[in-house]
């Protein structure tokens, strides 16, 4: 089984390397928990090393989600879409049901072949879109079946029910179709807000069992925290950038020739944004060294 970066930092290592190539992955959350923030960097770490990526939107429009990719730190999301290596597929608007069962498989035709990161966001409407549940389980079967085809999915799935019962309706068929599960978990009444994420589901793939905290920064995405770092640890005032810098040179210079011009820019800017941004109680030597594992720059 090939396993492929998922983009978010300090994840790979809780899913056994990573997410399982040509797999559904299903994000489960409630609405703030990270899910489209999640999904969108899934995409770009694909991109950052040449692989296509298509966004099947079923609410937001692309221009809206596009200035909202950009606000968070993804500043270049356009090169890619001006270059098609990123396709938006904007399914808002229509009778989803209607487009699953005509449209979906001529373009998955067009895609054959090509080996892509999908996401279909959210995939709630689509439950929506029809009152049986075995009419549900058909369409969404359907979806995610074609899909797959042509790369790797990953799904959002909005969470309505009390915090943390995933036995409603809108969740339990996705999640019986799915290869992969994880849920995020957001305490926004807290103070400070809290959120945390644990591993469902992870088929043919060792994977954690425990709660991670984690943090949504601009220009990282979500960073993933090792339950074994202490969430009362103080906030940290670093420097980034000379961290950063005496970490690449202890790199082996056969490995240094994974640092493409591409992903040494993704990671400059990563940093830049970092820090400027409060990461709270993350120890600033954690995400240097998440940011080189997720370019495979360091043994994990």
């Amino acid at each position: 089984m090939i396993k492929i970066k998922s983009g978010v930092y300090g994840l790979n290592k809780l899913m056994d390397g990573g997410i399982n190539q040509n797999t559904i992955t299903a994000v489960i959350g409630s609405s703030g928990a990270g899910k489209t923030t999640f999904a969108t960097y899934f995409l770009k770490r694909g991109l950052e090393q040449g692989e296509d990526a298509i966004f099947i939107t079923l609410d937001e429009e692309p221009k809206q989600i596009i200035n909202e990719v950009v606000e968070m730190g993804w500043e270049n999301i356009e090169d890619y879409i001006d270059e098609g290596a990123m396709v938006f597929v904007d399914a808002g608007g229509k009778q989803f049901s209607d487009f699953i069962k005509t449209e979906l498989a001529g373009f998955v035709e067009e895609w054959k072949g090509y080996n892509a990161r999908i996401i279909i966001d959210p995939l709630t409407p689509v439950l929506w879109s029809v009152q049986h549940k075995y009419e549900q389980r058909d369409l969404i079967s359907f979806l995610l079946r074609e899909t797959r085809k042509i790369g790797t999915v990953v799904c959002t799935l909005e969470e309505h029910s009390i915090m943390g019962d995933l036995s409603g309706p809108d969740l339990v068929i996705p999640m019986y179709l799915a290869d992969n599960v994880i849920h995020l978990r957001y305490k926004s009444h807290e103070n400070p807000e809290l959120r945390d994420m644990k591993i469902i589901k992870c088929r043919s793939s060792r994977h954690s069992n425990f709660w991670h905290s984690y943090k949504i920064v601009k220009g990282s995405g979500i960073i993933v925290q090792d339950a074994a770092l202490s969430a009362e640890m103080p906030p940290h005032v670093v420097d980034l950038n000379s961290r950063l810098e005496k970490e690449l040179q202890k790199i082996p210079a056969a490995r240094k020739k994974k640092l493409t011009p591409k992903i040494s820019h993704s990671i400059y800017w990563t940093i830049s944004l970092l820090s400027m941004e409060d990461i709270g109680t993350l120890d600033p030597d954690y995400i240097i060294r998440q940011i080189l594992l997720e370019y495979d720059l360091l043994d994990g």
